[in-house]
């Protein structure tokens, strides 16, 4: 017998518990791949200024399943009309099941309703899956995908936005 889950979307603090495993993750994912120090990408990660990724102009989204965050990103202000988009995550154990995608959706619906027209975002050289995910997820590449990876470093894309109406 098989019980149905279900994922709550939850826009939390960076301090919040909840964003923890999502930032400690990251950390050694971004140390892991780019060669460097593992206390460093936490320092980064955990002492960025909170508040970008706070209303009104940002927000830090974890996917919780079971009462376990399995996925998450943020945004934050770009410019007057775009969203940035960071820290996008999935836990390990919870990959390939398009939990990175829905976090994409929730971020891109989210920053609509705040007003946002586009999406921008970069993501690193040596993150295949992400550059994969933003190309199926119909983001459009700022580079030029012929080129070697190592060649162009941090690979930018953007996204135009369909506006929801709030009223």
């Amino acid at each position: 017998m098989t019980t149905a889950r279900r994922i709550q979307v939850c826009p939390v603090r960076q301090d919040d518990p909840l964003a923890a495993p999502l930032l400690a993750e990251l950390a050694v994912e971004y140390s892991t791949r780019y060669e460097r120090p593992l206390d460093e990408q936490i320092h980064t990660l955990t002492t960025h200024p909170a508040d970008e990724f706070a209303g009104p102009d940002g927000t830090l989204l974890v996917l919780v399943e079971d009462g376990e965050p399995v996925a998450g990103g943020a945004f934050r202000r770009y410019d007057a009309t775009t969203a940035e988009l960071k820290r996008i995550w999935t836990s390990k154990k919870h990959r390939r099941r398009g939990l990175g995608r829905l976090v994409l959706e929730e971020l891109e619906a989210e920053a609509a309703r705040r007003g946002y027209a586009r999406i921008y975002l970069t993501t690193g050289w040596r993150q295949p899956e992400a550059v994969a995910l933003y190309l199926a997820a119909g983001y459009t590449a700022l580079f030029d995908p012929g080129r070697p990876a190592e060649e162009i470093g941090p690979h930018p894309f953007e996204k135009t936005l369909i506006r929801l109406r709030t009223d």
